[in-house]
């Protein structure tokens, strides 16, 4: 009897060993698969995105591109701020109000450039910005670093680097910045823009 309850016993802890194994393994396979979903998620706080405009014409991939290195990576606040410069001037920088593609020295009545600088204080602010740090008052580099430069944006730049607000939020930021007297297509063109950003890796 003794002889054959040592038979049986040598199996038993055979199997007890098995089972820790088979344990050991499960457990071991588990942190595996918690230090890969770990890895992954630091690779995707470390990707940088960026975003890009399809069928978008040369100055408005400009803007996109300056608005983003300041900050802003919102998409609603993005779009909103591009629609709002389709309105005011079709990203033309060297436009006269009405129309007229003039230079800056060659616009004498209402709003000239990319916003539509029309008060005087603000139409002869940028040919004393071009004048002070270089520049052509009737380009696009030269009028993004000037409207960066204004106390209206500087303003309301605090409210287009927040992420998540709604439409109207920005576009109250962009009233505060532009001061605008008719709101014509500003909600279309935002939304225009909101369909055709689409972001890529950097």
């Amino acid at each position: 009897m003794k002889n054959l309850l040592k038979v049986f016993a040598i199996p038993t802890i055979f199997v007890s060993l098995l089972g820790s194994h088979h344990h050991h393994q499960e457990a071991k396979t588990e942190t595996n698969v918690q230090h890969v979903d770990s890895v992954e998620k630091k690779k995707l706080a470390k990707r940088k995105l960026k975003w890009e405009c399809r069928n978008c014409t040369p100055n408005e991939k400009v803007v996109l591109d300056f608005l983003q290195e300041r900050g802003i990576s919102d998409k609603v606040a993005l779009s909103v701020i591009m629609g709002n410069i389709q309105q005011e001037s079709m990203f033309n920088p060297n436009i006269c109000e009405g129309g007229a593609r003039v230079s800056y020295n060659q616009c004498h009545r209402g709003g000239f450039g990319l916003i539509q600088w029309t008060t005087v204080g603000r139409y002869r602010g940028l040919g004393h910005f071009a004048s002070k740090y270089g520049g052509n008052p009737s380009e696009l580099t030269t009028q993004l670093r000037y409207m960066v430069n204004e106390p209206q944006w500087v303003s309301a730049e605090k409210t287009f680097k927040k992420k998540g607000l709604n439409q109207g939020q920005y576009m109250n930021a962009a009233y505060r910045w532009l001061g605008w007297g008719v709101h014509g297509n500003r909600t279309h063109y935002s939304n225009q823009f909101l369909n055709r950003l689409y972001q890529v890796d950097l």
